[in-house]
């Protein structure tokens, strides 16, 4: 691999995950870690469970970035996910790629 083309993918890598982790510290000033957590149930499903059930879904950014900032029920059981008007919609949107992004 040419030097150049390997500074490339070092830089990018570190790039994605400085990306991936500053998306994780936007979940958490958002208090989006209260109710949820990556990999396991807490009140709100895991990221992960999120992720497994909009896969492949055209519109699961624009409804989850919805419910997000509106809240919503029904979905994952009885407990309600209450609304969050602090979210801005591009805050939203980059949590939810962050989301559904998780394996």
């Amino acid at each position: 691999m040419k030097r150049s083309l390997m500074v490339g993918v070092v830089l990018a890598s570190a790039f994605a995950s400085q990306a991936a982790m500053a998306n994780a510290d936007l979940a958490k000033a958002k208090n989006c870690m209260a109710c949820h957590a990556v990999a396991n149930k807490v009140v709100g499903p895991a990221f992960k469970d999120v992720a497994a059930k909009y896969a492949g879904q055209k519109d699961a950014e624009a409804k989850l970035s919805q419910k997000i900032i509106k809240g919503g029920s029904g979905v994952w059981g009885a407990m309600p996910m209450p609304a969050n008007p602090q979210v801005s919609e591009a805050e939203a949107k980059t949590l939810v790629k962050w989301i559904l992004a998780q394996k």
